[in-house]
């Protein structure tokens, strides 16, 4: 990602349209009251991505208490590497990664995606997020 910022804002011409470059990046946001249930609702998305290494691609799963027995090693480095730009933990620990992120790339904007298997955890998940905007 990084290098692929590097040569858009390189290459970048200013146009009718957008005087300067503009940048969005979409990550994945899983935010819990608590970091232990951030991690745990985590697993949805960690079995999903498991399942397309896999090549048993299906509908996002319930999470589950240990992923650890869910994967093997592989797995794990695969699914893993693909979900790399997640931000698990409650409000402050995804504030603290999120601005970590911006700050690396210099991203104008954010488009976040939650797989949360519990439609009630979903919409807790984009509270506390919007709770975050709010605060800065």
């Amino acid at each position: 990602m990084i290098p692929a910022l590097q040569a858009y804002r390189r290459e970048f011409k200013p146009s009718k349209q957008l005087e300067r470059s503009y940048a969005a990046a979409g990550v994945n946001v899983f935010a819990a009251e608590t970091d232990k249930e951030a991690r745990r609702l985590f697993t949805s998305a960690q079995q999903s991505f498991t399942r397309m290494v896999r090549g048993t691609r299906g509908k996002l799963p319930p999470p589950i208490d240990d992923i650890e027995t869910f994967w093997t090693p592989p797995e794990k480095e695969k699914a893993s590497a693909m979900l790399n730009r997640s931000f698990v933990g409650s409000g402050e620990t995804v504030r603290a990664g999120l601005e970590r992120f911006v700050e690396e790339t210099g991203v104008d904007e954010l488009i976040v995606a939650s797989a949360i298997y519990e439609h009630s955890a979903r919409l807790r998940s984009y509270e506390i997020l919007a709770q975050l905007r709010r605060k800065n």
